[in-house]
C-alpha cells in the first residue's frame, strides 16, 4: 500500500496548507536575547533527553539534584511550543484540527511543521531552547513537597537513549567511561523512579505488561520482522518522571482553579465488573468487591496471575473491563493510575491538550488570567477536550490499522507454517489466536471441522457439542498459517494441534515453529463438515 494512498483515505496529509507555511518562514531560528533575559536560565544545569534511538524530535528533558538528608530536586523541563504557536495562529488552528501526530511503522504525519517539531522546539543538545519547567522538591518517601512552574531556557548536556542509559545503570564498562561525567546523574534517577513507582503501586495503580510489537522494515519500506520491545529501566526512569510532572500540574490547576484539560479515566461500570469476577472466577481468581471496584482491587487480581498460565488472559480481561481514558475539562481523576489529578503536559510538539496546559499556566505565571481570559478557559477548554480525545481516537485507529497491514506484509511469505500461540479472544465466528510476536490471526468457526461447537458469551469459550472438547481465552494452541489479505488486513489460520500440556518455554519461542507444509497449505485439500 502506498503511503499517500493509507493517508488520503484516513483524510491525513503530511503536508501544510499555505497559511501555515508562510507563518513558519517568519518565525526565527535563533532565540531573542530579551526573551533569554526574560526566563530562568539553566545553561549551568546538567540536564538531559532521554528517548529511543530512532527518536527525531525531543520535547522533554530531566535533571537531578540528590541532597544529603535522601531528598531530591527533580527537574522536567518540557519544549515551550506555546512561544511559537501563538493563540489563533493558523499554526494554532491545524494543530487542533490535528489534534496529534500520527506515528507510522516508517513514517510521522507531525501535529507541527518539522521546523519546530524537530528543530527550533526540540531540545537537541548544546543548544539553547526555550522549556516551560515543573521543579519538584520530593522527600525520600517520593511525595513532592514544593514545586515551581516556571519559563526557563535550557541547553541540554547530552542526548541520551534508553539503550545508552541501560548500559550505564547494568555496569557496561565502556558506556560508564564514555559518560563518567553522568554516572551519578543517572544513578540518582533510578533510585528516585524505583522510589517513586513503589509508592504508585502502592495506592493501587495498575500496570498492565502487555508485549509492544517493534515492526522492522527494509530500505523500501517492506515489513520483514516483529520484534518486542524491551521495557528496561531507562524507560522506566522517564515513565515515572512524566507521571509526577504531569500529576503535579494537574494538582496545581485543580487547586488553584485554573482552567485545564484534564486526561481522565473513569471507573469501569458495576455490570462489567460483576463479569470479570465471573471470569475470574473460572480460573480460581476471586474479585472481593461490592458493586465498585477499587483500583487497588483490580491490581491485586492481576498481581496474583503473575508468572502463571493465566496472566495474559487475565490482563486482557481486566483492560476490557475498563472505560477508556479521554480528555475533559473536568478533574475526574484517573482510575488506571489510581491517581486524583492527572493532565497531559510533558508533549506539546505531538499532543494538542499538552500545548493548551501550557498557554494556561503561562498566564497565571504572568498574572493575566482575568476574569475575561477565564471566561475564555473554561469554555476553550471544553472544545479542545472533545476535539483532542475524538482525534486521538481516530489517529489510534489508523496506526492501528497500518499495523494490521504491516504485520499481513510480514506474514505472506509464511502461508502453510506452524506456529505456537494462546487464544486471545473468543467469538460466535471462531476464535482469534496471537503469537508471541503479538500477531493475531482468526481460527473460524467454519474450519472447526471436528465437532459443532457453540459459544458460551458467559464464559468466553466455545464448547465441542459432540466431543466436549473446549477452546477459551488463555488456551496455549498450535496453528498453521492458511491465508493472509493484504488489502483486507487479515490473517487466518487453521487448528493445528491442541497443546495445552507443552511447555512454556516452547510456547514463547518466537517466530516459525516449522517449515513443513500443513495440510491447510497451499495444496489443496478435501472439503469437511461439522459434525450434526
Amino acid at each position: 500500500m502506498d503511503i499517500s494512498e493509507f493517508l488520503y483515505q484516513y483524510g491525513y496529509s503530511k503536508d501544510f496548507n499555505l497559511a501555515v507555511c508562510e507563518e513558519i518562514k517568519n518565525i526565527p531560528d535563533v532565540i531573542p536575547n530579551e526573551e533569554i533575559k526574560k526566563r530562568k536560565c539553566l545553561f549551568d544545569e546538567k540536564i538531559v533527553t532521554i528517548d529511543g534511538d530512532d527518536s527525531k524530535d525531543f520535547d522533554d528533558a530531566v535533571s537531578i539534584k540528590k541532597f544529603k538528608n535522601g531528598k531530591f530536586e527533580l527537574g522536567v523541563h518540557i519544549a515551550d511550543v506555546s512561544y511559537y504557536v501563538k493563540e489563533n495562529s493558523a499554526l494554532d488552528e491545524e494543530a487542533f484540527n490535528r489534534g496529534t501526530s500520527l506515528y507510522l511503522v516508517d513514517n510521522v504525519v507531525p501535529m507541527l511543521p518539522e521546523k519546530l517539531s524537530n528543530n527550533i522546539c526540540s531540545l537537541n543538545p548544546e543548544s539553547p531552547r526555550l522549556t516551560l519547567s515543573c521543579i519538584m522538591k520530593i522527600d525520600s518517601a517520593g511525595n513532592v513537597e514544593k514545586y515551581d512552574i516556571c519559563e526557563t531556557v535550557i541547553k541540554s548536556s547530552a542526548r541520551m537513549t534508553y539503550r545508552k542509559v541501560t548500559e550505564i545503570l547494568e555496569g557496561n564498562m565502556s558506556a560508564r567511561n564514555k559518560y563518567s561525567g553522568f554516572i551519578d546523574m543517572f544513578e540518582n534517577m533510578r533510585e528516585l523512579a524505583l522510589i517513586l513507582r513503589d509508592k504508585r503501586m502502592k495506592r493501587g495503580a495498575i500496570d498492565f505488561d502487555f508485549p509492544e510489537p517493534y515492526i522492522v522494515v527494509d530500505e523500501n519500506g517492506k515489513a520483514i520482522d516483529v520484534k518486542i520491545r524491551e521495557m528496561t529501566i531507562s524507560n522506566k526512569i522517564i515513565e515515572e518522571f512524566m507521571l509526577l510532572a504531569n500529576e503535579t500540574i494537574a494538582k496545581h490547576c485543580s487547586d488553584f482553579n485554573i482552567p485545564c484539560v484534564y486526561r481522565v479515566h473513569e471507573e469501569p461500570e458495576n455490570e462489567k465488573i460483576q463479569r470479570l469476577s465471573s471470569y475470574a472466577g473460572t480460573f480460581g481468581y476471586k474479585l472481593k468487591t461490592k458493586g465498585k471496584a477499587t483500583p487497588k482491587q483490580l491490581q491485586k487480581l492481576l498481581f496474583c496471575s503473575y508468572g502463571n498460565d493465566n496472566q495474559t488472559i487475565l490482563s486482557t480481561l481486566i483492560l476490557r473491563t475498563m472505560m477508556k481514558a479521554r480528555y475533559s475539562e473536568y478533574n475526574l481523576g484517573h482510575f488506571g493510575l489510581a491517581a486524583d489529578y492527572y493532565c497531559h503536559f510533558t508533549s506539546p510538539i505531538r499532543r494538542y491538550p499538552d500545548l493548551v496546559v501550557h498557554r494556561i499556566l503561562k498566564e497565571w505565571i504572568h498574572g493575566s488570567l482575568d476574569e475575561w481570559r477565564l471566561t475564555h478557559y473554561n469554555r476553550f477548554t471544553v472544545r479542545a477536550a472533545k476535539q483532542s480525545s475524538e482525534t486521538e481516537e481516530s489517529v489510534a485507529s489508523a496506526e492501528m490499522d497500518y499495523d494490521k497491514y504491516k504485520l499481513c506484509e510480514y506474514m505472506e511469505d509464511k502461508i502453510g507454517q506452524e506456529f505456537i500461540g494462546f487464544i486471545s479472544s473468543v467469538t460466535d465466528f471462531g476464535f482469534f489466536v496471537q503469537l508471541s510476536n503479538t500477531v493475531e490471526g482468526l481460527v473460524g468457526m467454519k474450519d472447526l471441522t471436528d465437532d459443532y461447537y457453540e459459544f458460551d458469551e458467559d464464559n468466553l469459550l466455545l464448547f465441542g457439542i459432540r466431543t466436549g472438547r473446549i477452546f477459551r481465552i488463555g488456551q496455549k494452541i498450535k496453528v498453521c498459517l492458511s491465508k493472509v489479505n493484504t488489502q483486507l488486513k487479515q490473517i487466518d489460520f487453521v487448528l493445528s494441534e491442541f497443546t495445552e500440556n507443552k511447555s512454556d518455554k516452547e510456547v514463547k519461542q518466537k517466530g516459525v515453529k516449522s517449515k513443513k507444509r500443513c495440510k491447510h497449505g497451499k495444496k489443496s485439500r478435501k472439503k469437511k463438515y461439522r459434525s450434526k
